[in-house]
């Protein structure tokens, strides 16, 4: 008697535990990516904002705040390729764009539900969604500290043209002192 040949593929059977082993398998090494290029950005950024002073024109600021802005939304398109490359060599989704597309909602926990996983996949979801959870949040750390170094810059910016108004002033009153008592 021949073996018969399976048409089942590794997407059609899977119990719970396959599922979570999968997605932690992707889940990590989205994790580790992400916290390396987090510092790769935040170095990128430090070393070239330490250079900076009042004087500093405002273009050079939104130049390196944009770019680095730019950087980390790059990290969360690479992050979603590196869960949608699996979904697709598995099997569990047919289409580039239709698995690309659910990563992305996952992801966002847009959570418009007009994407679904087959049944025996569904809890890879939520830790799709888990892990955008997670690597938005720390991203978002990264923001908090770009955007307080820059407020304050600008606020010794603002601290240097009030100092300079009021020396400006006081010279200015100081000459017209002299002309009035002579």
């Amino acid at each position: 008697m021949e073996p018969t040949l399976s048409t089942e593929t590794m997407a059609d059977v899977v119990n719970p535990m396959v599922e979570l082993g999968f997605a932690t398998l992707v889940l990590i090494p989205v994790i580790i990516i992400h916290g390396w290029c987090l510092a790769q950005i935040s170095k990128f950024f430090s070393t070239r904002y330490a250079h900076y002073t009042p004087a500093t024109p405002h273009w050079h600021v939104g130049l390196l705040t944009s770019i680095t802005i730019a950087l980390l939304v790059a990290i969360h398109l690479i992050e979603t390729l590196l869960w949608t490359i699996p979904l697709l060599q598995i099997g569990i989704l047919k289409s580039f764009r239709d698995a690309y597309y659910y990563v992305l909602e996952s992801y966002t926990t847009l959570g418009e539900g007009n994407m679904i996983l087959p049944d025996n996949w569904r809890l890879v979801g939520p830790v799709i969604a888990i892990s955008g959870l997670f690597t938005f949040g720390w991203t978002a750390s990264i923001l908090v500290v770009i955007m307080t170094e820059t407020g304050k810059l600008y606020a010794a910016r603002s601290k240097a043209a009030a100092r300079d108004a009021g020396r400006d002033a006081g010279q200015g009153g100081g000459e017209r002192e002299k002309e009035r008592v002579t």
